[in-house]
Order: structure tokens, then sequence, then C-alpha cells
């Protein structure tokens, strides 16, 4: 059973920490039977499984239901959350009320954006009620509209320096590890080499101390587009559309289902119906 300890264990072993993302009970299970140090229930099933335009809309509820899902698959695999937008930024206990709704669906752990006064208390109280927090900055979806775009963060020395600073915070406060999004590898390395706790970069250079991407995208499973930062290791939209295609010409022309796909009656009750 992994823990927030496996995640230090392997950076201080300087062996790389492998994350992807699930959202349903089988991609779950193969993650875990391929040794997956972690996975991600991210916010990003918003677009990937519910078809929404962007990660906004997702709801606590609609995410407890994949975390679920994804639980029962991976039964020994370490669990992150995403927290949703505004799921947790009026007040600590909503964000607490939330985030134990995660714990209580399968997750062992959850993930918070950014690192102002706010989320740094946040992350304080869920670790002080047993809730362990992974932090994210560099680019933060859910600040997108702020933001100004998929902006890629940290492109001078001082940027650099400030988002290590908001790490140094996070690390502080208690995370066990910090997501660092759409960064130059230089600057996602510098950060990485100057922090005890391990860094997972998606879109940030080969220095993290893991990596992250979502299966979908590095599965050829989601086409609406392909980030800059994604290998594609499988294409597997050509794959289901060949065997759906093949399944729809076979039942057009009575292929299917043949002998060997049914079921027969026994000799004397199928002479009673003749």
């Amino acid at each position: 059973m992994k823990t927030v300890h496996s995640f230090q264990k392997l950076k201080d072993n300087n062996e790389k920490i492998v994350m992807l993302t699930a959202y349903d009970y089988s991609t779950a299970q193969v993650l875990e039977e391929a040794g997956i140090d972690g996975i991600l229930v991210g916010d990003s099933l918003a677009m990937v499984a519910l078809g929404y335009r962007d990660t906004y809309i997702i709801t606590p509820d609609e995410m407890q239901v994949f975390v679920k899902a994804v639980s029962k698959g991976a039964k020994n695999s370490f669990i992150i959350a995403d927290m949703p937008f505004m799921s947790y930024n009026i007040n600590v206990e909503q964000g607490l009320e939330n985030a134990s709704k995660m714990i209580k669906a399968g997750a062992a752990a959850i993930k918070l954006e950014g690192c102002n006064k706010y989320i740094l208390t946040l992350i304080q109280r869920c670790i002080e009620s047993g809730i362990p927090v992974l932090g994210h900055l560099g680019f933060t979806p859910q600040l997108m509209n702020t933001i100004g775009g998929h902006k890629i963060q940290g492109k001078t020395a001082e940027m650099t320096e400030e988002i290590l600073s908001s790490a140094q915070k996070l690390e502080a406060a208690g995370c066990f590890a910090i997501v660092l999004e759409l960064m130059p590898k230089e600057s996602a390395e510098y950060i990485t080499q100057n922090l005890n706790i391990p860094t997972i970069g998606i879109g940030a250079g080969a220095g993290c101390s893991g990596q992250i991407v979502v299966s979908d995208d590095i599965l050829g499973k989601y086409t609406d587009f392909t980030p800059k930062f994604v290998k594609k290791y499988a294409n597997l939209h050509d794959i289901v559309l060949k065997g759906v295609s093949e399944y729809k010409n076979d039942v057009k022309q009575g292929l299917f289902p043949s002998d060997n796909e049914s079921f027969e009656l026994e000799t004397e009750e199928k002479e009673k119906l003749c």
C-alpha cells in the first residue's frame, strides 16, 4: 500500500515518481497492475469524461462518483482527488467539508491549487484533520481566466524565484509534494533542487521528481486536442473506431451473432417448437 511516505522515499532514493490520471474502475485496475506510484482523479475529467467545455463546471458531488469508481479499481494505490473550482475557496469550513467528502469517497489525499494566505491556512487545517495535500503551482487551471489562458509560467529568473518562494511556503505548510505545471524545464528543475519534498511535473521538463499526464492523452483516447508536452504511447481512438466499425459491419451483414455467440435449445425442446 503506497502512502505519502512512498513519495518521499522515491525522491530520497533518486527514483522518479510516476503518476497518471484515472476516472473509472477499469482504467484504475490497469494503472494499479502497471505499478503506477500515484493516481490522480483530476478535474480534467470534466472535459475528458463528461464533455464539459472546461474544468470550471464540475461539482464536488460529480467528482465523488469518479473517486469512488477509481478507489474500487485500485484498492492498493495512492489516490489523490482534485478539489474542483470554488469547492474550497469560500472559507476553511467549506474546504474541509468538501475535502472530507473526497476522502470518504476513497481518496487518500486531495490536490489544491495556488499559494495565498488562505490556501496555506486551509492546507494546515486539512493536514491537522488527517487529510494529506498535494500542492499545485505554475499554471493553475482554475485561475485560467485571470491568468489569461494557457500561459507558460516562470519564464524569467525573477518569476522562477517567486514560484520557488510559494513552493517553500507550501512545503512549510505541510504539502507532501507539489505539481509544477507548464513552465520551462530549467525553472522547474531549479525549484525541485531547492525543495525537500518531491515535485511532480506536467509540461515542466524532466528535472522534476516525477511526472503526471492525463491517461486519455497519452493513450490517444481523448482527441479534442493534444498538449505539446504529451507523448502518445497508444492510439486507442483508432483501435476502438476499428473495432466498432467491424462490429457494425458484422451486424449489418448478419455475421454477428454467429452460433459461437448464441445459445441453443435442447434437441427435445427444439423439436417441440418445430
